[in-house]
């Protein structure tokens, strides 16, 4: 059984009368991706902003390795790595530059070329990070979360804002950082980056966790067989009647998908009810449920509300 590295217990953060974090526990186990999911206010980031020492909880534990200390502790903070949601960098310094400066900060770090290699920056390597793309500056950002070969890597939504090769590229390095040993924390707003990269998956909702587990646990648990997804055709008004079918949810625009057990006898009264009512369907699939059907289940809403 892998060693825990983080423990957390009965963690608490409030503004005002508004509970950003409510009483959560969860561990972290050496050598796993955690990805933490949650709509926008659901307190992900204030959960790793306290587990980074970034805010200080107002109640709770947060404990790291087998000495049990506080993410203040000297000794955390040259064993963990961290990349904000958003950073900033001295804009005419050069990759290689930031990176010196950075390791310069820590007793033990990673030579600067090896670093480059690592987020495939080599080409970029004297260029001035003002002159770097979105992609290249989010790969900068974890390169200096990895300068002292931190333990435990935080990543705060890295890949929010990317076009689809940068963000693939950044899951190959975090899929190296994982093969390499390293315990991850992710917060992510991409279904399938969790489904790709995490171990383990924790949904908050309202500062609470609902649910965790791996990704195949968190789909049992929702008992759902089969999902029956539909679009309505036109722009003329849809009768509630029509919408009157169990397990019916309206996913977006004329969008909407059916969780059913009998995928024949939801078919039937489908068509049969487009029929009495008019009404022309597109876009009829059947599937199986994935992790975008847990969080809809669990919180009624899709992970960008």
């Amino acid at each position: 059984m892998p060693r825990t590295v983080v423990e957390v217990k009965d963690l608490k953060k409030y503004y005002g009368e508004t509970k950003a974090v409510d009483g959560i526990e969860f561990d972290l186990r050496e050598g796993e991706v955690l990805a933490i999911l949650g709509p926008n206010g659901a307190g992900k980031t204030t959960t790793v902003e306290m587990l980074e020492g970034l805010r200080k909880p107002d109640h709770g534990t947060i404990e790291y390795f087998e000495e049990r200390l506080p993410p203040s502790s000297d000794r955390v903070k040259e064993e963990i790595g961290v990349q904000l949601q958003s950073s900033s960098f001295f804009e005419y310094l050069s990759v290689k530059e930031t990176l010196d400066l950075f390791r310069g900060l820590y007793r033990k770090s990673i030579p600067s070329k090896d670093l480059i290699r690592e987020v495939s920056l080599q080409d970029k390597e004297k260029t001035y990070t003002k002159n770097l793309s979105g992609g290249q500056l989010q790969r900068l950002a974890v390169a200096v979360a990895l300068v002292n070969d931190p333990r435990v890597v935080f990543l705060d939504e890295p890949t929010t804002g990317l076009d689809p090769q940068a963000r693939r590229m950044l899951w190959e390095t975090i899929s190296v950082l994982k093969q390499r040993g390293k315990t991850i924390i992710l917060t992510t707003h991409y279904m399938e980056e969790a489904e790709r990269l995490a171990d383990r998956i924790m949904i908050m909702d309202q500062g609470k966790i609902i649910a965790r587990g791996t990704l195949f646990e968190l789909i049992d648990s929702i008992e759902v067989e089969n999902i029956v997804t539909f679009s309505v055709r036109g722009d003329g008004p849809i009768p509630n009647e029509f919408l009157e079918i169990e397990g019916l949810q309206h996913t977006e625009n004329r969008e909407y998908s059916v969780t059913t057990r009998d995928v024949e006898r939801t078919l039937g009264r489908l068509f049969e009810r487009s029929k009495r009512f008019d009404l022309l369907l597109d876009d009829v699939t059947i599937r199986k449920p994935n992790l975008e059907d847990v969080f809809i289940t669990l919180t009624g809403k899709k992970l960008r509300d």
